[in-house]
């Protein structure tokens, strides 16, 4: 008999999650702006328009500190290369972190996915991860922590 658990068990997909370092900020501007000067570098740089927005995750440091911005985000960057074929990537990080009640902002580039946390419940989505069997690497400890342990 089939069961949607079971199935789900069997088919896990273990993944190495790295944590890349400094915190980043996303803002919103009119959907006709120009991309700023500023929106360039740093370990991560997402510029996505829509005809409602043109949104900006970049390095906190990079974006004016007098802008609206949402601030104070990690990244987790997904190991991949990943095939565009596979079935349910996001969700083997997303599920966990739900039911942590952790919020997350997930970016996907053309070989990966990015997982967006809250600094403050980076601690809580770490232990989560790896309570679902998936590896954190990290080079910088872990806000509240005074060691640093690469993988963590």
């Amino acid at each position: 008999m089939y069961s949607p658990d079971i199935a789900h068990a069997k088919s896990r997909r273990l993944l190495t999650l790295e944590l890349l370092v400094g915190p980043l900020a996303i803002c919103r501007l009119p959907s006709d702006a120009a991309i700023p000067t500023w929106a360039s570098g740093g370990p991560l740089l997402a510029i996505v328009r829509t005809k409602g927005e043109l949104s900006i995750t970049c390095a906190e440091e990079l974006m004016p500190p007098t802008l609206d911005a949402s601030r104070d985000w990690r990244a987790l960057a997904l190991r991949g290369p990943f095939d565009h074929g596979l079935v349910g990537v996001l969700l083997e990080v997303a599920e966990p972190l739900a039911r942590a009640k952790v919020s997350i902002m997930p970016i996907a580039t053309y070989d990966t996915d990015y997982v967006l946390v809250r600094t403050m419940q980076l601690p809580l989505a770490v232990a989560t991860l790896r309570a679902a069997g998936h590896t954190v690497l990290a080079d910088a400890p872990l806000p509240g922590r005074t060691s640093v342990t690469s993988p963590l």
